[in-house]
C-alpha cells in the first residue's frame, strides 16, 4: 500500500512540476481502432493537348470504356497523345459515411509529358482487401502556372496532380474503437513517462481508477457505467484531457542549410572549444567568453555566445557535432 501512495504521489509530482505545455489528448493521442486506411486505382486522364501517352495501353482502356456505351471502336482509331494511364491514390478517414468526399492524387504511370489540363475518367478506388471504398472523377489540378527561373521556388511537376474532393465514398469502413467495455489510447510518439501522466490525468480527470499505461504508447481506459449509454460524450471528455508530454532531448541538425532545432532539455557538461578565432568554455555550469561569467549553460545559450563572437552557422553545426563526440552533449543529435 505504501509502494502505490508512493508512486502516485511520484506521477503528481511528475505532472505538476513539469515546465512543459499543456496538451490536449486529441493532439497526442488517437483511439485504437479509428486509423485511415489507403484506397488506391487505376485510371485514365483524357482531355491533354498532345501531352499524353505515346504507347497504345490507354487507347486500348478507351476503346474497352466505349463498348460499355454501345459504341464499337477500335484502338488504332482511338491512337493518340491526348490520354494518360494514371494511378489514383487517397487516405479515407474513419468514419466517412457514404456520399462524403476524399481529396485525390494522380501519379502518371507512362510517358505522359503533362496532365495539365486533364479530365479523370471515373475510376473505382480499391481498399487493401480488394473491395471498392469510394469512385473518382474530375478535373485535374497541376496547382497554377509554373514559376519564373528567377524567383527561389519550386518548378509545378507537370505528371502529378490533385483533386481536392474529387473522389466519392461509396461504402464506409467499419471501425470498432470499444472492446469489452474499454477503449485504448495510442501516443503519436511513444514514451513510457509521458503515457503514466496520461493515465494519472485520466483517473483525476473521472475521480476514479480507469485507466492504466501498457506500455509506451498505449494506455487502456474503461467506460464508467454512468457513460455505457453515452460513449460520445466519454470519448469527447477524453479528448479534452490535458496533459504534458514529456519530450527527449534532441538536437536535430541540417548541414545544408546550417539549421539546428532543438527540443527537451538538452544537458551540457563542463568543456572549453576552440574553434577558428573564437574561445568558449563552460564552467561550473556557466558559459564564459574570455574572463566574462555568462548566463547558465545550455545549448540555446552556448549557440547565442558562438554567434557573439563571430561563429557562421556551418561552424555552430561543426561545434555541435564535435561536443557530441567527446561526450559532453547530453542529447540525441539527428543529421539531416
Amino acid at each position: 500500500m505504501k509502494k502505490i501512495l508512493l508512486v502516485s504521489l511520484i506521477l503528481l509530482l511528475g505532472v505538476g512540476l513539469s515546465l512543459g505545455a499543456l496538451v490536449r489528448l486529441k493532439d497526442i493521442a488517437r483511439f485504437r481502432g479509428a486509423r485511415d486506411n489507403q484506397l488506391f486505382g487505376v485510371g485514365l486522364v483524357v482531355g491533354l493537348d498532345g501531352t499524353g501517352d505515346s504507347g497504345s495501353v490507354p487507347s486500348t482502356l478507351l476503346s474497352n470504356m466505349l463498348k460499355n456505351f454501345g459504341i464499337a471502336v477500335t484502338q488504332s482509331d482511338l491512337e493518340s497523345e491526348n490520354t494518360a494511364l494514371v494511378m489514383v491514390t487517397a487516405d479515407i478517414p474513419p468514419f466517412f459515411k457514404e456520399g462524403m468526399r476524399l481529396d485525390v492524387q494522380v501519379s502518371s504511370i507512362g510517358d505522359a509529358q503533362s496532365l495539365a489540363n486533364g479530365v479523370l475518367l471515373q475510376t473505382p478506388l480499391y481498399g487493401a482487401d480488394g473491395v471498392v471504398y469510394a469512385v473518382a472523377q474530375g478535373q485535374l489540378s497541376l496547382g497554377g502556372d509554373d514559376v519564373k527561373s528567377s524567383i527561389n521556388l519550386q518548378t509545378r511537376y507537370p505528371v502529378v496532380a490533385t483533386m481536392p474532393g474529387g473522389a466519392i465514398v461509396e461504402k464506409e469502413i467499419p471501425t470498432e474503437i470499444v472492446d469489452a467495455n474499454s477503449i485504448s489510447l495510442l501516443l503519436l510518439n511513444p514514451d513510457f513517462t509521458t503515457a503514466a501522466r496520461v493515465s494519472q490525468a485520466l483517473n483525476t480527470r473521472f475521480g476514479e481508477s480507469i485507466s492504466r499505461a501498457l506500455d509506451a504508447s498505449t494506455i487502456k481506459v474503461k467506460v464508467p457505467d454512468v457513460f455505457v449509454d453515452d460513449l460520445i460524450t466519454f470519448l469527447s471528455i477524453v479528448e479534452e484531457v490535458e496533459v504534458v508530454p514529456d519530450v527527449v532531448a534532441r538536437v536535430v541538425i541540417n548541414e545544408r542549410t546550417g539549421t539546428i532545432v532543438m527540443g527537451g532539455e538538452v544537458k551540457v557538461d563542463d568543456f572549453s572549444v576552440s574553434y577558428g578565432g573564437f574561445n568558449i568554455t563552460i564552467r561550473n555550469g556557466m558559459v564564459t567568453e574570455g574572463d566574462n561569467p555568462g548566463p547558465e549553460s545550455s545549448i540555446q545559450n552556448l549557440i547565442t555566445a558562438l554567434k557573439a563572437v563571430g561563429a557562421t552557422p556551418q561552424d555552430i553545426v561543426a561545434v555541435v557535432q564535435a561536443m557530441k563526440d567527446a561526450g559532453v552533449l547530453h542529447a540525441q543529435v539527428i543529421m539531416m
